[in-house]
């Protein structure tokens, strides 16, 4: 009798880059390709995937596999511990063995960005993400509106791969607005939501990260009536974005007429979610918000 391992939730892809193309100034999209990514599921959404990129002067990436991956790859000495980065898929289609990522081109330096700069055709890297096989949840997956909830997305540009995948999913009687701070005008990339979700593009320019962001969401909270919040209103914890991850998603999401989904520069998410939480008094269950990067700081694992 043949001892069948269970397939786990998610699982290493060995992938090479079919296509490069250039969206913007600030986007990049790799389209990628595998023997095996039939089996990628699609989930939609933000679902969060890894990739692991080639050390200097490596053709692929050996990544190791199995359930227990990560601590393998923990455990390498540092030489041999290839970059790896989270991102947000933004299509799948598994009947060509096709994955696409968008990629934000940062002028941080790190190996994410030489990475994206110089990728070609042929390259060869790997991914961790969710195999269909699975037939439970997979994770990674933090958009979970409460069901009849107005919505409200914002972010900067490393939210856009995420939100715009997110919009192409919406019931088409959603109703809600979408926030997107992007560096240059030319940033503005079409954007498929429902006709009752506004999209507002705004560019930033020379000036700072949130620039642009915070005004625009203390406008639409006005626009989606959340009234100012009562001094009885709920505490919301500090959170030092240069020693902590700022990410918290309710496992239950409150049933509250409005439901937030914030993501982008550590620092400005912070600002986003005390406004809508402890100035307005959004419940906190009814708010998702993720530091996706800490300006200053390397990209995390």
């Amino acid at each position: 009798m043949t001892n069948t391992l269970p397939i786990a939730p998610w699982r290493v892809f060995t992938v090479t880059v079919r296509a490069v193309r250039r969206l913007s100034p600030s986007f990049l999209r790799v389209t990628f390709t595998g023997v095996d990514l039939d089996r990628f599921a699609d989930n939609g959404y933000d679902q969060r995937i890894k990739l692991a990129l080639p050390l200097p002067g490596q053709h692929g990436v050996d990544l190791p596999e199995g359930a227990d991956w990560y601590a393998q790859w923990r455990a390498l000495p540092e030489h041999r511990r290839n970059p790896i980065r989270t991102y947000t898929v933004r299509a799948v289609r598994p009947h060509l063995a096709e994955v696409d990522v968008d990629l934000v081109l940062h002028g941080d330096g790190g190996p994410a960005t030489r990475w994206a700069r110089r990728v070609g055709a042929g390259d060869q890297i790997a991914i961790v993400g969710p195999d269909s096989g699975y037939d439970g949840n997979h994770g990674g997956v933090e958009f979970r509106p409460s069901a009849g909830s107005c919505l409200l997305l914002a972010g900067d540009e490393t939210a856009v791969p995420a939100i715009g995948s997110i919009c192409e999913r919406l019931p088409l009687d959603t109703r809600g607005v979408v926030l997107l701070e992007v560096p240059d005008a030319d940033d503005l990339l079409p954007l498929v939501a429902p006709p009752g979700v506004e999209v507002r593009w705004m560019t930033r320019g020379v000036d700072g990260y949130g620039s642009r962001l915070v005004p625009a969401v203390a406008v639409a909270a006005d626009q989606l009536l959340v009234p100012r919040a009562s001094a009885t209103t709920q505490p919301v914890p500090n959170v030092d974005v240069d020693t902590e991850i700022l990410w918290e998603v309710p496992d239950e999401v409150a049933a509250a007429p409005l439901y937030a989904w914030l993501a982008g520069e550590a620092g400005v998410i912070r600002t986003l979610r005390r406004h809508l939480v402890a100035e307005r008094g959004l419940d906190r269950r009814a708010v998702a918000f993720m530091g996706y990067w800490r300006l200053g700081h390397a990209d995390a694992n």
